[in-house]
């Protein structure tokens, strides 16, 4: 069903079409009110719940889509100057929160409400959830200081913002771009090439390749040029360098802050407020599991060194080690060569468009949702699609979802999940509907083919959908409970779970289907994909703990001058048993998540998931994939309360126990020996 956007009876639509000077003009709106707002909390003489917290949560119930709309034109405009307009919003929007999060005489009221223990025994359990939760935010953002302490923390926040939209921007910004000849490029499709763009150099045609997740991540996994696939990889680690700074400064001021808190480490900071609660469970979790994978590694590495030294024996070259630009490339060979895995031939059976649908149709039966595709709706780019999400029986809207899949110049780099406005509840009882982006890289269609997904992309899309209908489904009174709030070692949980799907037959043979004549896929080719599942799982699992273990390096350490570039490099090698070789450059410097939130948080991704795996062998395994009793406590138990209970209450009650590894280690490939 399409609707037309006048049809719209529920959730206005937001206004995406801002000018740098709009930007910049609601931007001083938003902190003129929050400054308006804390004012009148400060001058309270008889602080309440009434009016002290809930005039603190309704502005941010009335503010946050709005600010966090201004902010994220700078992941997708097409206009320089608006992307430019918008981070630089977000920076005065963030010191203006900063400031406001560090003001003693609005502590002092919410103190007051705090210290009325039967005043909060009275509230509702949401919102004496959300006073505790406001007064914590107080305390860990300096307010048991002095005010020289405070001043001093205040400094130091104020450049970590800074530090984190400048590194924002100059990964969006900076593309890396390589010239290559088709000779250079052999082992690429013809696809590959149709419509590239040329440039002649020497009287030689080489086509234009850049950083671009389309661009980049065929020529990794099938240019059969070690020089090419070095190169590439090269391109890719120097784009920004100036970003290696910005993270080692940024290390150095979070530990000086967590040190004016009282913490040792920024990590002890950081894991306070997670289920992990301390390093040392992080690092226990992370030991424990690099030892597991590495006898799942040891064969790997010995089946992908042979190959690469039979590669180099024919071509009369020496054999000197595996390196980082080779992970992908013997990966993918060793999949085609033993479990008959050909991407090409797989990416034609998932157009975006019918594996869209696809997707969100899982969703739809599973949770009992329905999306309704808006017809010319107002966004921010012709590529964009809107859907409005209702409850399946009609009885309530939810909220509004965009999808922005295809890379473009200025455009946020990898995939991710903007939450643009969280749901909440107004004064007079009726709803601010929640709003969100996906904004992904997948390749752009062609004049002779739509857009074509590998199944990892596939598995991607579900991924982030599970983020998307995790915000529209959370059903709180007060937006201080929307996703961000949700624990970080969580968080990735609900997106993990639905990327099962992608694994199940009976789910792809009903939306997967030839783009030219429809055939469904074929049962052969979806029983090798399944059977290539865990085909490298030892270090692919092993390149994550890698990124876990280097983000506790530079974060659990008590040394400022931790070198950020060396660790990555050391760490890279020695867990992951590839070589970076002796070049320049270094992944560090698009590390996105170091200075997206991710800081002493990346260990989340492996953690999550094993309460996913959990859940999905407990309960979706055994009582059917699209059992929608089991889907609607999960949602109820799961995606409702925001962060508005901790996980593991969430957890317990879907479960019916306390969690288990025991589904994650099967899942990967890795005995279990507890």
């Amino acid at each position: 069903m399409v609707t037309r956007l006048q049809q719209v009876v529920k959730g206005a639509a937001l206004n995406f079409r801002r000018t740098p000077a709009e930007i910049s003009a609601a931007a001083a709106r938003l902190t003129a009110r929050e400054k308006q707002v804390h004012d009148k909390v400060a001058a309270q003489t008889q602080p309440t719940f009434a009016n002290t917290i809930a005039p603190l949560a309704r502005l941010e119930n009335a503010s946050g889509g709005e600010a966090a709309l201004i902010s994220f034109l700078q992941n997708v405009s097409t206009d320089k100057q608006v992307r430019d307009a918008s981070s630089e919003a977000e920076k005065a929007l963030a010191l203006s929160r900063m400031t406001s999060q560090m003001r003693s005489d609005v502590y002092g009221s919410v103190k007051k409400v705090l210290d009325d223990t039967q005043g909060l025994k009275e509230l509702a359990p949401e919102d004496r959830a959300l006073a505790e939760s406001m007064a914590r935010q107080y305390r860990r953002s300096g307010l048991g200081l002095s005010a020289d302490q405070r001043a001093k923390l205040e400094h130091t926040r104020k450049r970590l913002i800074e530090l984190g939209i400048e590194f924002s921007r100059n990964t969006n910004e900076a593309d890396g771009v390589e010239l290559f000849t088709r000779a250079e490029l052999a082992g690429l499709p013809d696809s590959y090439f149709c419509e590239r763009a040329t440039e002649t150099v020497d009287g030689v045609e080489k086509f234009v390749v850049t950083t671009k997740y389309p661009d980049l991540v065929p020529v990794m996994q099938m240019a059969k040029s070690e020089a090419t696939r070095r190169r590439m990889l090269l391109a890719e680690e120097t784009r920004c360098p100036e970003n290696i700074r910005l993270l080692q400064e940024a290390v150095a001021l979070r530990l000086d802050a967590a040190r004016q808190l009282g913490y040792k480490t920024h990590a002890e900071f950081v894991l306070e407020e997670n289920m992990a609660k301390t390093p040392d469970s992080v690092l226990e979790f992370e030991k424990d599991l690099r030892q597991r994978l590495d006898v799942l590694a040891d064969s790997e590495i010995t089946e992908i060194e042979q190959l690469k030294q039979a590669d180099k024996k024919a071509a009369n070259e020496t054999y000197t080690g595996l390196y980082n630009w080779d992970f992908r490339y013997y990966s993918n060979l060793v999949k085609e060569r033993k479990h008959k895995v050909n991407e090409e031939r797989v990416k034609q059976y998932f157009s975006v468009e019918p594996v869209t649908r696809g997707i969100l149709d899982i969703y739809q039966d599973i949770l009992k949702l329905r999306f309704d595709k808006v017809e010319n709706p107002p966004v921010w780019h012709p590529d964009v699609t809107m859907y409005e999400v209702w409850e399946a029986d009609n009885s309530a809207f939810l909220g509004h979802i965009y999808l922005d899949l295809f890379p473009r110049q200025g455009k946020y780099g990898h995939a991710c999940v903007n939450p643009i406005q969280n749901g909440s509840e107004n004064s007079d009882g009726s709803r601010v509907y929640p709003v969100a982006a996906i904004l992904a890289n997948f390749p752009k269609p062609t004049s002779t083919t739509p857009a074509l997904l590998t199944h990892d992309d596939v598995i991607t899309l579900l991924h982030e959908m599970g983020h998307l209908l995790h915000h529209i489904c959370i059903q709180t009174k007060w937006a201080h409970f929307g996703l961000d709030s949700v624990q970080h070692d969580f968080i990735e949980c609900p997106s993990q779970l639905f990327e099962n799907w992608g694994w199940e037959p009976s789910v792809l043979q009903k939306f997967a289907a030839h783009y030219k004549t429809g055939e469904r896929i074929p049962k052969e080719l979806v029983a090798q994909l399944v059977a290539a599942k865990n085909e490298g799982a030892g270090l692919f699992n092993l390149r994550q703990v890698f990124f876990g273990m280097f983000d506790m390096a530079i974060h659990n350490t008590e040394d400022a001058n931790v070198d950020v570039e060396a660790t990555y490099k050391a760490l890279r090698e020695q867990i992951t048993r590839f070589s970076g070789g002796s070049g320049p450059g270094c992944g560090a410097a698009t590390f996105g998540h170091m200075m997206g939130g991710y800081d002493a948080g990346y260990y989340g991704y492996l953690w999550a998931k094993s309460f996913s795996a959990d859940m999905y062998a407990t309960r979706f395994t055994k009582d059917g994939i699209t059992n929608a009793q089991t889907g609607m406590d999960y949602r109820r138990e799961i995606l409702c309360p925001g962060g508005s209970i901790d996980a593991s209450v969430g957890l317990e009650r879907f479960l019916g126990r306390a969690p288990s590894s025991a589904a994650f280690l099967e899942s990967i490939g890795v005995a279990n020996s507890q």
